[in-house]
């Protein structure tokens, strides 16, 4: 059986995670939020942040940015990319 979530990105019910994505509480929160389409988008606006700032996954302040913009990104005003705007 499926589990669905109130998706506080989408804004709709949809499918949920199979299992927690992250750990801690923000993870708690984002596997009781957050439906696997939205943890799509997220995984795609990752990539862009991690290119685009030329981040390494194994730098510690690199891990503390990412999770403050997974943060913003879920319940916040959004993560953005300075300078950066999508193609039309």
């Amino acid at each position: 059986m499926t589990r669905m979530v109130n998706c506080v990105l989408l804004k709709k019910e949809a499918e949920g995670l199979d299992r927690p994505t992250y750990p801690g509480e923000l993870g708690k929160r984002i596997f009781d939020n957050v439906s696997k389409e939205a943890w799509q988008q997220w995984v795609r606006h990752q990539t862009m942040l991690l290119n685009e700032y030329r981040l390494s996954p194994i730098d510690p302040k690199a891990r503390k940015f990412i999770e403050e913009e997974m943060e913003k990104f879920f319940f916040g005003d959004g993560s953005k990319v300075d300078n950066w705007t999508p193609p039309a």
